[in-house]
């Protein structure tokens, strides 16, 4: 008989209470780069046992979901402006800014964390993020300065994979200039929406 392979936890094992075990966990989170990630570098680094770690993440892969997830809060925040923005246009570009605020603000670590979303089975947690995202550009077109588009869902599309596209291959190219990928992302997204 066959046994399945159990899938390891990216879940952590609990969340900090004190003060001091959220100031460890915090410590934790802000390892920088993959040179030499392992979980006893990161204990090291944040100055705690490898036990006291492993409190919370059992295994690296859990360390890097959290980081993920962490990572992930400030750009989904910053989308809140994009979804108050009282007309189309200016709504594109909150959500321009908050994309490349996201790759700029620690690019290394953003790239990496790119390549680790992909390759760990966080599906639902991405799912959610990307739900929220659809909904945002969707509800953009519904705005009445709007251009019409015939199909809403493949606009939506087109528009999210122009922004993620021209972000992520920025920061493969390790480009450090906010402003100037952010004026050529809405140049692409305004020549897309007026063509």
């Amino acid at each position: 008989m066959a046994t399945r392979k159990r899938r390891p936890s990216l879940k952590p094992r609990k969340q900090p209470c004190q003060a001091r075990s959220s100031e460890t966990v915090n410590i934790i989170l802000e390892t920088r780069g993959f040179a030499g990630y392992t979980t006893n570098a990161v204990a090291e680094r944040a100055g705690v046992s490898i036990g006291s770690l492993y409190q919370y993440f059992p295994n690296k892969d859990a360390l890097t979901a959290a980081l993920i997830d962490r990572e992930t809060v400030p750009f989904v925040s910053a989308l809140a402006g994009a979804a108050q923005a009282k007309n189309c246009l200016t709504g594109f570009d909150r959500l321009i800014e908050a994309a490349v605020a996201h790759q700029m603000r620690r690019p290394e670590l953003a790239r990496l964390l790119d390549f680790e979303e992909r390759r760990l089975p966080l599906s639902h947690r991405d799912l959610r993020v990307a739900d929220h995202i659809t909904d945002l550009v969707a509800a953009l077109f519904k705005h009445d300065d709007a251009p019409v588009v015939t199909d809403l869902a493949l606009a939506t599309a087109d528009v999210m994979a122009i922004v993620k596209g021209m972000v992520d291959a920025a920061g493969e190219r390790g480009e450090r200039d906010a402003d100037a990928l952010a004026c050529r992302v809405r140049k692409a997204v305004c020549g897309y929406l007026c063509a």
